[in-house]
């Protein structure tokens, strides 16, 4: 099987409005035909519900994509589109009673797999409504096509509310040399700096200049502000109403249904464990940098977030000995790029093929993916990982084909594979084209890990199980995990190197694990906030979102809150994770249990990688999380090894 053949970027309009016609048309035949001429045999009938969301799925995920990266905005437009009419159809199917009849009447099939589709496809017909009053299913019909338009609307206003700030050059003292150099003064001599990660970042971890570190940081938290306000009440109330619609209690209770948490009450309860645990470090850690502060700033009792960036850099630079400055010299974009594929083809037996293809940008590089053993070719990746106007501001892995096998194959970890279609999968990142700031590296590998599980969770049956498709609140964990990669002293001497071609000290590498140490009860703390507006805000629907987040602030973060200022207007997690943004820290429990399976002297034991590859990776979505994680590890996941790691 090829894969997708992308058209290039000015026949990109074309192209997805004749890919959506063609596949809502074929899906509508799918389901006329089950609904006219149902095969008596239950795996017969799932192979057709299958069929049916592999094609919506192949409107709706590359439509996704584009709404998100091309450079013309009348084909992100028709994009949104087209993932408009795919949702207002997936809502139509579930709410079909004739279908649901079909698969209520089936017999439960022998093989496992396919009596798990059966359970989750009657699920999710209950979710959507099917056995409720029609004049509900019409409410809940609209609820779910304007909750589409709403978080379109969310993100593309986050996306292209790039903010600027314009000072003296002379006021820009402490950034990177190699970003001054890039960044020129205009013609009335300022510097503009904007609000995209490659300019925010460094300039509030590096600027002395209090004021210019302010001013970044208060047009970072203003974007998509007031506009998303009115957006996010209305997505937060239509929300509320549709959980209400189909008997739960609130939205959390809702959407923790099908997750690993299980309740909404739970998400609360996670939130309080995390926190407290992360009290005692947050609050040592604290206490140096206001130290620190307090030499510059006398007398000063707390911190807030425009100036504790460049503080816990100055006592990781002159406590701790690690100057990011002379960090970033190591991480070379082009190497780190190369590295990241060096690295993981050795760990899980892959190998990279760079290919020459049509894509919707100049910036966009891509590999075919094949298995080292057998040679079989696995699927295609493509990386975009430069920031550009009209582009997705954050870092994410977004799907443009599942993967799934033909009848009969086997997973790509156990015998030969035919392929009915190729996954593949796209990173879409914003770091700089020069050096790298460390932590972008680790964003890197993180978003790599996604990227992983999508093309070796793509060698299954069954597309409703292809890749990523887990629990929700366990995706993060296998990129999580990969991290570990990044911060290893011999693995990065393997591609960090200077201009010169000196590799990363392993001492440096030591070090700087210590001052990443030196404030995760910190950083445990920021995102119990951010998981708490998640939480708070769907729970409560409070009418003042600005004073519940300045509330929450005060109770979870480490900083006080910047006055004037409304970052959940640009919290684009809101958006698609709704009310589980905790889920990272609950990933990252599991992934630092997983972790502990490793052995830190041979990260690339082909043994413990292979088992982790074939048994967690390589499975999609065929067991719940849980069991996944209990046959590599051979016992259930516990809370221990990340307690013990936020504690030492």
């Amino acid at each position: 099987m090829n894969p997708l053949d992308l058209p290039a970027a000015d026949r990109t309009l074309a192209w997805i409005e004749e890919r959506t016609r063609t596949g809502l048309s074929r899906a509508r035949e799918l389901a006329d035909g089950l609904r006219g001429a149902p095969p008596a045999d239950p795996v017969a009938a799932l192979k057709v519900w299958d069929e049916l969301s592999l094609v919506l799925g192949n409107v709706a995920a590359p439509a996704s994509l584009l709404a998100n990266v091309h450079p013309l905005e009348e084909v992100r437009t028709a994009s949104e589109g087209a993932e408009v009419e795919v949702d207002r159809l997936v809502t139509e199917l579930n709410q079909d009673r004739a279908l649901y009849d079909v698969f209520a009447g089936l017999a439960v099939p022998e093989d496992p797999l396919a009596a798990r589709l059966l359970e989750r496809t009657l699920r999710d017909f209950r979710r959507a409504g099917v056995d409720r009053g029609d004049d509900v299913r019409a409410r809940i019909k609209a609820i779910d096509e304007r909750l589409t338009e709403l978080g379109q609307e969310f993100s593309r206003i986050i996306r292209d509310d790039v903010r600027t700030v314009r000072v003296a050059p002379e006021r820009l003292a402490g950034m990177p040399e190699d970003w001054l150099a890039a960044h020129p003064a205009g013609e009335d001599g300022l510097v503009t700096v904007s609000t995209d990660y490659p300019d925010s970042v460094p300039a509030r971890m590096f600027v002395h200049d209090a004021d210019v570190r302010r001013q970044v940081t208060v047009a970072f938290l203003e974007r998509g502000w007031p506009h998303n306000d009115a957006v996010l009440r209305e997505m937060l109330a239509l929300r509320q109403e549709r959980a209400g619609l189909v008997g739960h209690a609130d939205w959390p209770s809702y959407d923790a249904e099908v997750k690993m948490i299980g309740s909404g009450p739970a998400i609360a309860a996670f939130i309080d464990k995390i926190a407290d645990a992360a009290d005692g470090p947050m609050r040592r850690d604290l206490d140096v940098v206001l130290e620190r502060y307090r030499e510059d700033v006398p007398g000063a009792s707390s911190i807030t977030s425009s100036d504790l960036g460049y503080y816990q850099e100055l006592v990781r630079k002159e406590q701790l000995e690690v100057d990011s400055h002379l960090v970033r010299t190591y991480f070379d974009f082009s190497k780190v790029r190369q590295g990241l594929l060096d690295v993981t083809g050795r760990l899980f037996g892959l190998r990279y093929e760079p290919v020459e293809c049509a894509t919707w940008h100049d910036d966009v590089t891509s590999y075919d993916v094949f298995r080292i053993a057998g040679g079989e070719h696995l699927g295609r990746i493509h990386l975009d990982l430069h920031p550009r106007d009209g582009k997705y501001k954050h870092a994410a892995q977004f799907t443009l084909a599942d993967g799934v096998l033909r009848d009969g194959s086997s997973h790509a970890s156990s015998g030969t594979i035919t392929q009915r279609q190729l996954p593949e999968g796209v990173l879409v990142c914003n770091f700089s084209r020069g050096l790298m700031e460390h932590d972008h590296v680790v964003t890197l590998f993180h978003e790599f890990g996604h990227l992983l599980h999508h093309v070796l969770g793509g060698q299954g049956e069954w597309v409703r199980f292809a890749g990523v498709a887990t629990e929700w609140d366990f995706v993060e964990a296998p990129s999580q995990m990969l991290e570990e990669w990044a911060w290893d002293a011999s693995v990065l001497r393997g591609f960090a190197s200077t201009e010169a071609g000196e590799p990363i000290p392993s001492g440096l590498v030591e070090r700087m694990r210590a001052a990443d140490d030196f404030g995760k009860g910190i950083q445990a703390r920021q995102q119990m906030f951010y998981a708490a507006m998640s939480y708070y805000f769907h729970a409560e629907q409070p009418e003042d979102l600005t004073a519940r987040m300045v509330e929450l602030q005060e109770r979870y973060a480490p900083t006080s809150w910047v006055e004037g200022t409304h970052m959940f207007a640009n919290f684009g997690h809101l958006g698609g994770y709704s009310s589980a943004y905790y889920t990272y820290m609950w990933s990252l429990v599991i992934a630092k249990d997983m972790f502990s399976a490793f052995d830190p002297a041979d990260l690339f034991a082909p043994d413990v990688a292979g088992r982790y590859r074939d048994r967690v990776l390589a499975r999609g979505g065929e067991e719940d999380a849980a069991d996944l994680v209990a046959d590599f590890l051979g016992r259930p996941f516990t809370f221990d090894s990340y307690a013990a790691w936020l504690a030492s």
